[in-house]
C-alpha cells in the first residue's frame, strides 16, 4: 500500500496524499498537482531566481506560495511562504531523505514546520517546508542563524564547535534551560540519524511573542547516506572531536557537564530517542526511500543507536 508522501500513514486507491496530509498544509486544500516543472527544469529555475530571492544556501531552492482553491503550488520570486527543494546533482534520493529525516525528527519530539513531497511532471519528488520566519498576512519573524550570531559568514560556518553552539542558545536565549534541552534533543537526533553537516548555518534563534528561542528544526537529513564515504561524524567539534564519538561524549559530557540538563530532562530525552526506534523502522519502510536506501538508513542508525545505548537499549537509559 502507498504512503503519503507528507504524513507517512496508508492511502488507498489512486491518491497521493491523505485527507490529514492536505489539510496539514490548509483546511480548504483537497488536492495538490504535480509541480509542472522536471527536476532539470527546477533546478534551472532555480540558479535563475537566485538573486531575487531572501533563501540562501548551497542546495538549490524555490520560492513558493500555496494555492489551496486550485490544488497547486506557485513558484514567485518573494513573499514565498514555502520553500521547495529539488533533487541537487549528482546526489540522489536528497529530497525523500530530508522528509523522512524530518518527520523522524517531530516523532521525537523536535518541533518542525509542516514539510513533505510533492511529485513533479517527470516522477522525481520535490521536498517543501513552510517557512517559519513568516506570520499571519506577510508578517515576517526576527531570525538570525548562528553563524550571524557568532559573527562567522557563509565560508567560515564550519570554524566553530558544539560548545559554541550552546554558548550562543546561553547567551540570546530568553529560557536558556529550556532552550538547552531542546539542543541536546536536536544534537543527539542529528547524531543518531546520521545528520553530519550541522553547520552554524543549520542552527537558529527566532522570535516568537517577544520570546527569543530556537526556531524549529530544519535541513535536517542523513548526510552521511548522502555522501556514503563521509569520514565526520559532525560537522562542528564536539569536545574537540568530530569522528569516533561516544555516549559518554553526548551523554555525560554535553549533556550533564556542558549544558548542566537536570537529570529528569537528560533521562527523558534518551528514552524518547532509545524507545522511538521501533517507530523510526516503521516510518522508514513507509517513506518514499528506495529499499536499498531505507536499508542504508537503517544500517546507519543501528550503528549509532547502539554506540549510544549499547547493552542499555532495553534497558534504563540512566
Amino acid at each position: 500500500m502507498k504512503s503519503c508522501p507528507i504524513t507517512l500513514e496508508p492511502v488507498e486507491g489512486g491518491s497521493v496524499f491523505s485527507r490529514r496530509g492536505l489539510r496539514s498544509l490548509h483546511p480548504q486544500l483537497m488536492d495538490l498537482s504535480p509541480l509542472p516543472l522536471s527536476g532539470e527544469e527546477q533546478l534551472r529555475e532555480a540558479r535563475l531566481r537566485a538573486d531575487k530571492m531572501s533563501i540562501q544556501g548551497v542546495q538549490p531552492k524555490l520560492s513558493a506560495v500555496l494555492r489551496p482553491k486550485e490544488g497547486r503550488f506557485e513558484i514567485v520570486d518573494c513573499e514565498g511562504r514555502f520553500i521547495l527543494k529539488p533533487n541537487p546533482t549528482p546526489f540522489e534520493e536528497v529530497p525523500a531523505n530530508e522528509a523522512l529525516t524530518m518527520s523522524l525528527a517531530a516523532a521525537s519530539g523536535i518541533e518542525v514546520p509542516d514539510h513533505g513531497l510533492l511529485p513533479a511532471i517527470d516522477g522525481s519528488w520535490v521536498y517543501f517546508i513552510r517557512r517559519f520566519d513568516r506570520a499571519g498576512r506577510g508578517k515576517r519573524l526576527h531570525q538570525e542563524d548562528f553563524a550571524q550570531l557568532s559573527g562567522a559568514g557563509r565560508e567560515t560556518k564550519y570554524n566553530s564547535s558544539l560548545e559554541q553552539v550552546a554558548k550562543v542558545v546561553e547567551t540570546h536565549c530568553t529560557f536558556p534551560a529550556m532552550e538547552k534541552a531542546k539542543l541536546a534533543r536536536l544534537l543527539l537526533f542529528c547524531f543518531l540519524t546520521g545528520n553530519e553537516d550541522m553547520h552554524l548555518k543549520n542552527f537558529s534563534l527566532v522570535v516568537r511573542n517577544g520570546v527569543v528561542g530556537l526556531a524549529p528544526g530544519y535541513d535536517l537529513l542523513n548526510t552521511t547516506l548522502v555522501l556514503e564515504n563521509a569520514t565526520e561524524e559532525s560537522a562542528l567539534p564536539l569536545r574537540g572531536k568530530k569522528r569516533k564519538l561516544t555516549r559518554n561524549d553526548w551523554v555525560e559530557y554535553l549533556c550533564r557537564e556542558r549544558l548542566v540538563l537536570p537529570e529528569a530532562i537528560v533521562k527523558g530525552i534518551l528514552s524518547d530517542l532509545r524507545d522511538g526506534m521501533g517507530k523510526w523502522t516503521e516510518m522508514i519502510g513507509r517513506s518514499q526511500l528506495s529499499e536499498l536506501r531505507q536499508e542504508k538508513y537503517l544500517e546507519i542508525l543501528g550503528e549509532r543507536h547502539q554506540r549510544l545505548f549499547g547493552a542499555q537499549g532495553a534497558a534504563s537509559p540512566a
